[in-house]
C-alpha cells in the first residue's frame, strides 16, 4: 500500500513542490531552450518523474513503474489510436485524389488564406473539438491548411492557438460534466461560469490567426471577418452555456461562427489576397513578418517531410467543381460529423458505445495506491474503450470513405500500415508523457504542486487557472486537469472564502489554454503536418501565445472573484 504525502521533504510545502516540479522544467527546458525531440524530452521527463516518486515521495519501484506502464498504455490507446486513424483518413483522401477537389471547395467560400485559417481551424476545428477532442481536431484541421498552401510550420502553430477555447465544451462537455461529478456542484452551473470566462479568449483568437498567418497587415486587411467570427462565437458560447446546453454549446458556437463568415463574405472581400496567397506559398518555413511590410522569407524548411503519400495526389485543380464533386470532396468531414454526432447525441447509441466500455484494474496497482485521505485510488483502473473511443469511430470513417473512394482494401491496409511507421516517435512521445503524468498523479506530486499554489489564501483566485494550464500541459487533457484539481480548487475556495464553483470553472478555463503546449499536443501537430522532430521549435512559438492567454485569464478570475462579480451568472 502506498499513500502519497503532500509534504514528503518536511520542511515546508513550497520546497516538496519545487522537488514535485522538476519532471515538468525538465520537459520544458529540453524542449523549449536545448531543442530536444520531442521522443526524447518526454523520456527525459518520465525517467526525472519517477526519481522523484522514488527517492522524494518514498514511492515503492514497482508501483512507480507499474504507473508508468498503465499512462504509457492509455498514451497509446486512446490517445495514438485517434491520431493514426485521423491521419490515415487524411491519407485515404490523398490516395483518391480528392484532396484537390476540397482545397477547390474551400476556395469557393473564400480564396484568401488568411479567412481560410479562421473558418477551417477555429470554425471547423471547434465542431471537431466539440464532438472528438483529443487531439483529432489538431490532426484534421492540420492536414487541411496544408492542402491550401499552408507551411507546415505555421501550420501547426495555427491549429494549436485555435485549439483553446472550444477546449472546455469538447467531447460534448466531458470536462465540465467531470468536474462536476468530482465536486457534486451541479455541472450546469459549472458550465455556465465557464461560458462567462473562455468566450472572452474566443473573441480575439480569429484576430490573432490573422496575425500569425499574415502579421499586422493581416489584421488590417481581414478584420471584418476576424471580428464577426470571434464576436459571434463568442456570443453563442456564452447563451449555449449559460441557457441552453452545456454538451451543446461548442457545436452551436461553432456553427454559428461558421455561418457568420459565410454571411460577411456575401457583402465584403478582403484586400491583398492574391498577395497574400503568393506570401504564403513563397514561405515554406512558417515565419511570419509582424510588420506586415516585407516579404515572407522563401528558404525551405530544414527536416520538413509532408505527409502526402507520393504518388497518390493528382493535380485536379483544373477540373470544373460540381456539385457532385463538391459532395465528394466534403464526404469524409461530413461523414466525421454525422458518426460522432450519433454517437454522441443519440442516447440508445450513446449508451450502447459506453456498454462496450471494459474496465481492467491495473495488475499489480489496482488496490496498492491510496489516496491521501486513505481510500483505494480510482485512477488504478484502465479503461479499454475499445469501440467509443474517438479513434474507432475515425477508423470506421476511415473504412467507408475507403470503400466510397474507391480505394482498395489492399491499398488502404498498406497505407495505415505506413502511418503506423510514421507516427513511431509521435507514438513514443505520447506514451512517455502520460506515463510522466501518471507517475506524478500516482505518487502526489501533481497534488503537492497544487496545494501548495492553493495556499495563498484569497489571492488564490488570481492563481486557480494556472492549475488548470498546469494539469492540461501535463496531460494533454482539460478532463484530466479538472479529474485532478476541481475538487483541490473546491477545497481551498471554501476555506478562502471565495466562490466554489467560480474556481472549479477556473481551472477548466486554464486548462484551454495549457492545450497547446502540451508535449502530447505538440506531438499529434508535429505529426499532421510533417514536422516529427521539431517539435522543440513549434513549442517555442506558442509557449509565449500559451502564457499570454494565462495571464489574461488570471486576471479575469480575479476580477470575478471581486469587483466583476455581477460577470458571473
Amino acid at each position: 500500500m502506498y499513500t502519497p504525502t503532500l509534504d514528503p521533504l518536511a520542511s515546508g510545502i513550497g520546497w516538496s513542490a519545487a522537488v514535485a516540479c522538476l519532471p515538468l522544467l525538465t520537459v520544458f527546458v529540453t524542449l523549449g531552450v536545448l531543442r530536444w525531440k520531442a521522443h526524447f524530452a518526454g523520456l527525459a521527463g518520465l525517467a526525472v518523474a519517477l526519481l522523484v516518486a522514488v527517492l522524494a515521495y518514498d514511492m515503492p519501484v514497482t508501483l512507480a513503474g507499474l504507473s508508468a506502464t498503465q499512462g504509457f498504455v492509455f498514451g497509446l490507446f486512446p490517445i495514438v489510436w485517434i491520431v493514426i486513424c485521423a491521419i490515415w483518413l487524411y491519407e485515404l483522401t490523398v490516395a483518391s485524389g480528392r484532396f484537390e477537389h476540397l482545397r477547390q471547395v474551400i476556395d469557393a467560400i473564400s480564396d484568401d488564406p488568411r479567412i481560410q485559417a479562421i473558418i477551417i481551424a477555429f470554425g471547423f476545428g471547434g465542431l471537431l473539438e466539440a464532438l472528438a477532442g483529443f487531439g483529432a481536431p489538431v490532426a484534421i484541421t492540420g492536414v487541411m491548411l496544408l492542402a491550401v498552401g499552408f507551411a507546415p510550420m505555421r501550420a501547426a502553430v495555427v491549429v494549436l492557438l485555435a485549439n483553446t477555447a472550444p477546449v472546455a465544451f469538447g467531447a460534448i462537455g466531458i470536462p465540465i460534466i467531470t468536474a462536476g461529478n468530482l465536486t457534486g456542484i451541479d455541472y450546469h452551473e459549472i458550465g455556465a461560469y465557464v461560458g462567462h470566462q473562455t468566450p472572452l479568449v474566443a473573441l480575439f483568437v480569429p484576430l490573432f490567426i490573422a496575425f500569425l498567418t499574415d502579421g499586422r497587415r493581416g489584421v488590417r486587411q481581414t478584420w471584418p471577418v476576424a471580428v464577426a467570427v470571434g464576436v459571434v462565437f463568442a456570443v453563442a458560447q456564452w447563451v449555449s452555456a449559460t441557457w441552453i446546453s452545456v454538451e451543446l454549446t461548442d457545436i452551436v458556437a461553432s456553427l454559428a461562427g461558421i455561418a457568420a463568415a459565410v454571411v460577411v463574405l456575401r457583402f465584403w472581400k478582403p484586400a491583398g489576397t492574391e498577395a497574400a496567397r503568393e506570401r504564403l506559398l513563397r514561405d515554406r518555413d512558417g515565419e511570419v513578418d509582424p510588420t506586415g511590410t516585407g516579404t515572407a522569407p522563401s528558404l525551405p524548411a530544414s527536416g520538413t517531410t509532408r505527409i502526402t503519400t507520393s504518388a497518390t495526389a493528382t493535380a485536379t485543380s483544373v477540373e470544373t467543381l460540381t456539385g457532385r464533386r463538391t459532395l465528394m470532396a466534403l464526404f469524409p468531414y461530413l461523414l466525421v460529423i454525422v458518426v460522432f454526432s450519433l454517437a454522441k447525441l443519440w442516447a440508445p447509441l450513446r449508451g450502447f458505445l459506453a456498454s462496450t466500455d471494459i474496465s481492467v484494474p491495473w495488475p499489480g496497482l489496482d488496490g496498492n495506491i491510496l489516496t491521501a485521505a486513505g481510500s483505494p485510488a480510482t485512477t488504478t483502473i484502465y479503461k479499454f474503450t475499445w469501440l467509443s473511443t474517438p479513434g474507432t469511430l475515425l477508423l470506421i470513417c476511415g473504412a467507408v470513405v475507403a470503400v466510397v473512394y474507391r480505394v482498395g482494401a489492399g491499398r488502404a491496409a498498406r497505407i495505415f500500415g505506413e502511418t503506423l511507421v510514421k507516427l513511431r516517435y509521435s507514438a513514443l512521445t505520447v506514451g512517455a508523457v502520460l506515463a510522466l503524468a501518471y507517475v506524478m498523479n500516482q505518487s502526489g506530486q501533481t497534488i503537492t504542486i497544487g496545494t501548495w499554489i492553493a495556499g495563498t489564501g484569497a489571492f488564490f483566485a488570481y492563481l486557480s487557472p494556472i492549475l488548470g494550464w498546469l494539469g492540461t500541459a501535463v496531460t494533454g487533457s482539460d478532463t484530466s486537469a479538472n479529474a485532478l484539481f476541481a475538487t483541490l480548487q473546491q477545497t481551498a475556495a471554501t476555506s478562502a472564502g471565495l466562490d466554489p464553483t467560480l474556481l472549479v470553472a477556473a481551472n477548466t478555463s486554464g486548462g484551454v489554454v495549457g492545450k497547446m503546449i502540451s508535449p502530447q499536443n505538440l506531438a499529434i501537430a508535429a505529426t499532421a503536418v510533417g514536422l516529427v522532430g521539431r517539435e522543440s521549435d513549434i513549442f517555442r512559438k506558442v509557449i509565449w501565445w500559451s502564457l499570454s492567454l494565462l495571464l489574461a485569464l488570471c486576471l479575469l478570475v480575479g476580477l470575478q472573484s471581486s469587483v466583476l462579480s455581477w460577470m458571473l451568472p
